[in-house]
């Protein structure tokens, strides 16, 4: 076994108690989902050759969602791809006319990861690369620097917006060469959308445009062709949480929300985007309610509608849209139980708290006391395994025997070992966690 650094097995076993994904550490613990984890491979190698995927992740709240995400980027940086990712919120949408879709652009590029910068704030490193790597080009070629970029960036000018996008990214090259670090922190503002007014960009950069909700999608289609300029494979958007815009009480507002949605889908499955791959988390009834999810429009229900074959036989369907996330097997979970007591014991198997046989017993526990649910929506049993150790450790007098099984209470003591309640003679007394 591997020895896992106390900061990082400390922010594993804090984040899971917390019931929120780790920002490290994913390998240590991660267990099953090998047939969703193959397709997502091959999606992550379609973006690099140029291509572009759209999938969508469904699953309960605390099956895994937000973690498979997590995976998934951690993998796409792996293989030299830039991501971005954040979460929807009343705040945070596709379209809006309030400034919501900015506000999620904005908060995407804050979020930009490349593998040399995990945990986002990459945009500068990503704009200093392609700077560097197109002065290296034109000193091969024996051609002015400034030149070269406006060579590159021709690429760009056809799109919208992309004009003033190779305007704002020569502005930082200008910056760069001049140690001007106001025009270079402009630029970065311009490029993350932090600009409210035409009128303030203009004065600052000298550009006609701004970053607004109309051209949220646009500028992802710009940033997914750049990546792929300054030397990267592509650029993979995760958006989870997408159960929000399910939450939308108004209707325009809601079908305005997925029909961006389905204009990203339409552009993924007909290859119009470059080096470009969406992925996005929700609950089943996000797609599945006909009244508010995206099942009740009616262009969306036809594209993500499931496969009868595979739906009427209990099998899945990994090629199309939508990837409903399959439960853990017992095996699976015995294994994730495992990596939980390796990691708790920062990988050095003379600390276990537990045995093996201690796995099978909680099993047992989760399934008298949560039930079947326990092995459909893992978070929950996830934090009271954890929870179990935390006791273990911190009450060295008590055997995890016990806490799993029933604790004789006696009068006389006043309370049983575990602080239950006083109760007649030799009662049994079931402690549930």
């Amino acid at each position: 076994m591997t020895v896992i650094r106390p900061k990082d097995r400390d922010i594993i076993i804090q984040s899971l108690r917390s019931g929120v994904v780790p920002s490290r550490g994913l390998q240590h613990i991660q267990v099953g989902r090998n047939r969703e984890t193959e397709e997502f491979l091959r999606d992550l190698d379609r973006i690099a050759d140029g291509g572009s995927t759209f999938r969508l992740i469904t699953g309960e709240y605390g099956a895994g969602k937000t973690f498979f995400l997590s995976l998934v980027r951690a993998v796409a940086l792996e293989k030299k791809l830039v991501t971005v990712h954040a979460d929807l919120n009343p705040d945070r949408r596709l379209q809006s006319t309030n400034g919501q879709a900015r506000s999620l652009y904005s908060e995407l590029m804050r979020n930009l990861s490349t593998r040399m910068k995990p945990d986002g704030g990459a945009l500068a490193g990503v704009l200093e690369k392609f700077i560097s790597t197109t002065i290296n080009d034109a000193k091969h070629e024996g051609i002015g620097e400034g030149r070269a970029l406006l060579q590159k960036l021709e690429h760009l000018t056809e799109m919208v917006n992309g004009y003033d996008f190779a305007t704002v990214v020569s502005t930082y090259w200008q910056g760069f060469e001049n140690g001007n670090e106001q025009l270079k922190t402009d630029a970065l503002r311009w490029l993350r959308g932090e600009f409210a007014t035409k009128t303030e960009a203009k004065l600052a950069l000298g550009v006609r445009s701004i970053i607004s909700d109309a051209s949220f999608y646009d500028q992802l289609k710009l940033m997914g062709r750049f990546m792929r300029l300054a030397g990267y494979s592509g650029l993979l958007v995760c958006l989870d949480e997408l159960v929000n815009l399910y939450k939308i009480t108004n209707p325009h507002s809601r079908n305005a929300n997925y029909e961006q949605i389905l204009r990203i889908l339409n552009d993924s499955l007909q290859g119009t985007t470059e080096g470009l791959g969406f992925i996005l988390g929700g609950t089943p009834e996000f797609v599945t309610d006909t009244r508010r999810g995206l099942y009740s429009y009616e262009a969306l229900k036809s594209r993500l509608a499931e496969n009868k074959f595979a739906k009427n036989h209990n099998l899945v369907d990994f090629s199309g849209a939508v990837i409903p996330l399959s439960r853990f097997s017992h095996d699976e979970f015995l294994v994730l139980l495992h990596n939980l007591v390796n990691v708790h014991a920062s990988g050095v198997e003379a600390n276990y708290l537990v045995p093996e046989e201690a796995l099978q017993a909680f099993m047992r526990h989760c399934h008298k006391q949560i039930g079947d649910e326990s092995f459909r929506s893992p978070r929950n049993t996830i934090k009271e395994f954890l929870d179990l150790l935390a006791t273990l450790e911190q009450n060295p007098q008590v055997s995890w025997e016990e806490l799993l099984g029933h604790v004789k209470v006696h009068k006389d003591r006043g309370k049983s070992l575990l602080g239950a309640s006083d109760d007649e003679d030799d009662e049994l007394v079931s402690f549930t966690l």
